[in-house]
């Protein structure tokens, strides 16, 4: 099959042929439909985050399925399904409890040693980044690492569900649990910074603003909810955020950059007693400098990390498809364009030019 594959750190993507085995035990062959380039990718292309070369890499996916293991009890072939990257053992205590997402055993998903590899080229072993490998005409996974979905929801908008949609409306829904008539700033309007204003909206905030260098994803924010935009390029996001809540802050910020730079910001936007929840992936090192007694116990304020929205996907991605097709939740604009498989390297010179939301790769 033909694959987007990473040779080296920093190198661009090649198109190639690789070979997928059979699904064994719990794995479940999908075709490949829809797969969205994801920033986070992007950064584990150019940073050494310790996966083997050469890699495939992707992990915002959806389609159909191809064939199952003998183990597999849940999917057919036939079934419409959307990928997401956290696997689980369905055994710790944190899984017992529903916290899928904090999961003590991720790698309890993962092919043994003991079989062959789920991709290799030329015999050689390619390594499938977060147990996906999505950049592909079909991916081989665990029944974990997949949830059924919705017939009536178009797969290119579905792929976005698996990472970027849960990441950014779970932040502001589950682990923010946003409180009807809170104040809200969102630091990055990229696909998971819409998703989070697009959470905070459904929560009933009463003031959203959203923060970018970039006039079109402001203008765009506001389809999804956003009550204020903050143009950054312009003027200091902080004064504006403090201007447009009178002086207070808000009581939930959200850093969806990834910069030390912005991290701190929404620090330093938060009112006395407010939360600031860090997204964005940073680079490997990255260090954030605060004063403990300043900015966090004199103003009574918190910093929060967030992985994957803190979502229970199985749950909650056929909840958010379920939206979609009533009418109630947006994927499409966050669907900048639709590519192949050659122009990948292409699309994410757009990502990082910020001239796209999301490309999404259509099978």
């Amino acid at each position: 099959m033909k694959a987007a594959v990473l040779n080296k750190i920093g190198a661009r993507f090649e198109i190639e042929d690789i070979t997928v085995d059979e699904p064994r035990g719990a794995e479940v062959l999908v075709d490949v439909k829809g797969s969205a380039l994801c920033h986070s990718d992007l950064s584990v292309s150019q940073n050494d985050y310790g996966h083997p070369m050469p890699a495939v890499l992707g992990h915002e996916v959806a389609g159909v399925v191809a064939a199952v293991g003998p183990l597999v009890g849940g999917l057919r072939p036939g079934d419409k399904v959307v990928g997401c990257l956290t696997g689980f053992c369905g055994q710790c205590e944190e899984c017992v409890s529903g916290q899928i997402w904090m999961c003590a055993r991720p790698g309890a998903a993962a092919r043994g040693d003991d079989l062959p590899p789920r991709l290799s080229r030329a015999g050689t072993p390619v390594t499938q980044v977060s147990g996906l490998a999505a950049f592909a005409e079909q991916m081989l996974v665990h029944e974990s690492n997949l949830v059924k979905v919705h017939d009536d929801v178009p797969l290119v908008q579905a792929a976005l569900l698996g990472c970027g949609v849960i990441t950014g409306a779970g932040a502001a829904i589950n682990t923010a649990k946003i409180r009807f008539g809170d104040t809200v700033a969102v630091i990055g309007c990229g696909g998971v910074g819409l998703s989070t204003i697009q959470g905070a909206a459904l929560c009933g905030a009463a003031q959203i603003i959203a923060i970018d260098t970039a006039e079109s994803k402001l203008e765009l924010s506001r389809r999804f909810g956003a009550t204020d935009t903050v143009l950054a390029s312009k003027d200091d996001a902080v004064n504006a955020v403090l201007d447009l809540t009178g002086g207070k802050g808000v009581q939930h910020s959200f850093e969806v950059v990834g910069s030390p730079g912005t991290a701190k910001q929404a620090l330093s936007m938060l009112r006395r007693g407010g939360v600031a929840y860090m997204i964005g992936m940073q680079r490997p090192g990255t260090e954030l400098v605060i004063d403990p007694f300043a900015d966090l116990v004199l103003r009574q304020r918190s910093v929060h990390g967030v992985y994957m929205g803190s979502t229970n996907f199985k749950k909650d991605i056929p909840h958010y498809a379920q939206l979609y097709v009533q009418g109630r939740f947006n994927l499409d604009d966050l669907v900048s364009q639709t590519i192949g498989l050659e122009d990948i390297n292409d699309a994410y010179d757009d990502l990082q030019a910020g001239r796209v939301i999301r490309s999404v790769i259509a099978f």
